[in-house]
């Protein structure tokens, strides 16, 4: 089973940049869609985007379209997600995840691993 890791959260100030990595280990990769969640205090985890596994087809939550773009490197099994013009309320544990197939789903249920998520913190 892949392991997946993630990276690059920090603070940062409202109206600026971040991009998270997603690093993915002991499994296939390439074979896979893969996508973002997110989860603050007290909510449940959201959907932000996914991506088919050779890149092509990618799909976002309508609160980060425009705003947050997800690629992936197959030759250097890595995700990434950038993020411009973060906002307060994107303050978050962001984590990636894998999914069980090659489709391109947006459903907590339909993706199988997980990374244990890095911290993001938006300042107003």
């Amino acid at each position: 089973q892949v392991q997946l890791v993630e990276s690059g959260g920090g603070l940062v100030q409202a109206g600026g940049s971040l991009r998270l990595s997603c690093a993915a280990s002991g499994g296939t990769f390439s074979n896979y869609a893969m996508g973002w969640f997110r989860q603050a205090p007290g909510k449940e985890r959201e959907f932000l985007a996914a991506i088919s596994w050779g890149g092509t087809t990618t799909r976002y939550a309508d609160s980060v379209k425009q705003r947050f773009t997800i690629s992936r490197n197959n030759a250097k099994n890595a995700l990434y997600l950038q993020m411009n013009g973060l906002k307060p309320e994107d303050t978050a544990v962001y984590y990636c995840a894998q999914a069980g197939g090659l489709a391109v789903p947006t459903g907590v249920d339909h993706f199988t691993s997980w990374g244990q998520g890095t911290q993001v913190t938006v300042s107003s």
